[in-house]
């Protein structure tokens, strides 16, 4: 078994790694322009395009920084399957899995791997426990898989309107 700093140094990378792609996926829609994204979500049939890029945007900035420095980890995790829920299934359902030709793969992978770090907790190098917040574990799973899976099918029930076909 690990010894605890090396189990430690596995959960922080593994939550710098996926949390600072979030945020950086975020920060790249503002700084190449919300409009680009807005127009994209709107073609996908997520309208008003301009609120879907805005809550996209800031909910990857917020959720990647978050589970990136341990802080109320399942939340963040959840927030960031909700996230890839509604891109896997606009964006990716329809080119299959294999991300070499757009599939959902990548976004599959990363809510995952937030899922994984609502079951094992971030570690003790975290603000979770710096705070002493404990939320790790099977319910914590369920918790972020099933309300982040819930939230995105919730805002695409609302929200989403597939576009007519060409």
């Amino acid at each position: 078994m690990a010894d605890a700093d090396a189990l430690n140094l596995g959960l922080l990378i593994l939550r710098l790694v996926i949390g600072l792609t979030l945020t950086v996926h975020g920060v790249v829609k503002y700084r190449n322009g919300i409009g680009g994204a807005a127009g994209w979500f709107a073609s996908m049939g997520l309208k008003p395009g301009p609120l879907h890029a805005h809550l996209a945007a800031s909910t990857e900035i917020l959720a990647g920084l978050a589970l990136a420095v341990g802080f109320l980890t399942p939340l963040s995790a959840m927030a960031y399957i909700g996230v890839m829920t509604v891109a896997g299934w606009l964006a990716h359902r329809k080119n299959g899995f294999m991300i070499t030709k757009q599939g959902w793969e990548y976004v599959f992978v990363l809510g995952a791997s937030a899922a994984g770090l609502a079951a094992t907790g971030p570690g003790e190098w975290s603000l979770d426990n710096a705070m002493g917040v404990t939320w790790s574990g099977v319910p914590w799973l369920i918790v972020a898989a099933g309300g982040g899976v819930a939230a995105g099918a919730a805002l695409m029930a609302v929200f989403y309107r597939p576009p007519a076909a060409d």
